[in-house]
């Protein structure tokens, strides 16, 4: 079962990396747009994230509080992308606060992750 998990919190890795690694791209190349792969990494990263949320049968306590915060700031980028999507549609661009919040609640989800035990 522990197998099982770490399997999960890999996949759960990737979808971070996908995010994040999308969000980069765009910010070095000052494009500052939101892509579709940004919410690819987005879905991945959810998903996994609740299956974690899960209990199982693990002997520790589940932190959550933690895992509360965490699907908070999880929502704020769904809707920061998809409020960036929006705009980008009708207007050809992404406001530089939606872009540069979406980045950063990214790396504050990933923070929360490693830091808080």
């Amino acid at each position: 079962m522990e197998t099982l998990r770490h399997v999960v919190v890999f996949i759960h890795l990737i979808g971070f990396a996908v995010l994040f690694g999308a969000w980069v791209v765009e910010a070095v190349n000052r494009r500052y747009q939101v892509t579709r792969l940004m919410n690819v990494g987005l879905l991945i990263a959810g998903l996994a994230g609740l299956a974690l949320a899960a209990p199982w049968g693990i002997e520790s306590e589940l932190n959550y509080m933690k895992i509360g915060i965490k699907l908070v700031v999880l929502v704020a980028i769904g809707a920061l992308i998809g409020i960036g999507m929006g705009r980008q549609r009708k207007h050809g661009k992404v406001p530089p606060g939606i872009f540069w919040s979406i980045g950063l609640l990214t790396a504050l989800n990933a923070a929360i992750a490693v830091i808080w035990r």
